[in-house]
C-alpha cells in the first residue's frame, strides 16, 4: 500500500481573546491510499481542526503534513488552493449546494476552476450524476430535491475532479436514519472504486461502516 496521507507531530493552537487554545496537540497520522477512515471524537477533541489540515483549508501551527508526495504544511494560500482543487473533493453535512443552479450545473462548478470547456463539463458532470443514481434529476435546482438527493449531488461534485481524498464532514447529519444509510452505501460503493475516504463522525453506526476508526480526544489520537 502506498502512503497517501502521513502527519507528524502536527499541532494548531489559536487565540481565543487572551486565553491560548491547543486544538491539536501532536497528530501523528498515516493513511494508505485506497484506504476508508472514520475520524471520531466529542466536539472540542479536535477532529474538525484536523479536517480542515487534511483538507488544506487550514495550516497547522507546527508539524509536517505529507499529501500525495507533497508537503503542503508549508504551502501559501493559493498553492493549498491549487491543491484543494486538484487533490481533495469535499462533503459537507450541509450540501453547500447554489440555490440557483440545476444538480448538472453544481456538480460541474469544480471543472469551471480547473479551465475545462463546457462542453466537456456537462458531460463529465452528467456521468457522475448517474453513477451516484441521480441520471433522472440533472436538471432539477436543490429545491426541488430531497435532502438525500441533495447530498448525492454533494457527492458527485466531490468526485468529479478524481480527487486523491474524499473528505466528508458529518455527511449524514442532516439526514433520517433511512437515507443516512443509503448515503453510506453510496459511500461504500465510491470507497469500493479505490477511492480514499476520510469521514468526520460522532455516529458510532455511521463510523462502524467504514475500515479504520481514528478517536481523538483533547488534540491527541487515541490508542486503539
Amino acid at each position: 500500500m502506498s502512503v497517501i496521507i502521513k502527519t507528524t507531530s502536527l499541532t494548531r493552537h489559536f487565540m481565543v481573546g487572551k486565553e491560548l487554545v491547543q486544538a491539536l496537540r501532536g497528530i501523528d497520522l498515516v493513511i494508505d491510499k485506497g484506504e476508508y477512515v472514520a475520524l471520531m471524537g466529542t466536539s472540542g477533541s479536535g477532529k474538525s481542526t484536523l479536517m480542515n489540515i487534511l483538507g488544506c483549508l487550514d495550516t497547522p501551527t507546527s508539524g509536517e503534513y505529507i499529501l500525495n508526495n507533497t508537503n503542503v504544511s508549508t504551502l501559501l494560500d493559493d498553492q493549498l488552493a491549487e491543491i484543494r482543487n486538484k487533490e481533495i473533493g469535499f462533503v459537507f453535512q450541509t450540501f453547500n449546494l447554489l440555490p440557483r443552479y440545476t444538480a448538472l450545473d453544481n456538480v460541474a462548478l469544480p471543472l469551471i476552476y480547473a479551465g475545462i470547456p463546457k462542453k466537456e463539463r456537462s458531460e463529465k458532470a452528467a456521468q457522475v450524476l448517474q453513477m451516484v443514481g441521480l441520471g433522472d434529476r440533472m436538471t432539477h435546482q436543490p429545491n426541488e430535491l430531497s435532502g438525500g438527493q441533495r447530498q448525492r449531488v454533494a457527492v458527485a461534485r466531490a468526485l468529479i475532479n478524481n480527487p486523491a481524498i474524499i473528505l466528508a464532514d458529518e455527511p449524514t447529519g442532516n439526514l433520517d436514519s433511512k437515507t443516512s444509510h443509503e448515503i453510506m452505501d453510496l459511500f461504500a460503493d465510491i470507497h469500493s472504486r479505490g477511492n480514499t475516504v476520510i469521514m468526520v463522525t460522532h455516529e458510532e453506526d455511521i463510523a462502524a461502516r467504514t475500515q479504520r476508526i481514528v478517536r481523538l480526544k483533547d488534540g491527541l489520537t487515541q490508542p486503539n
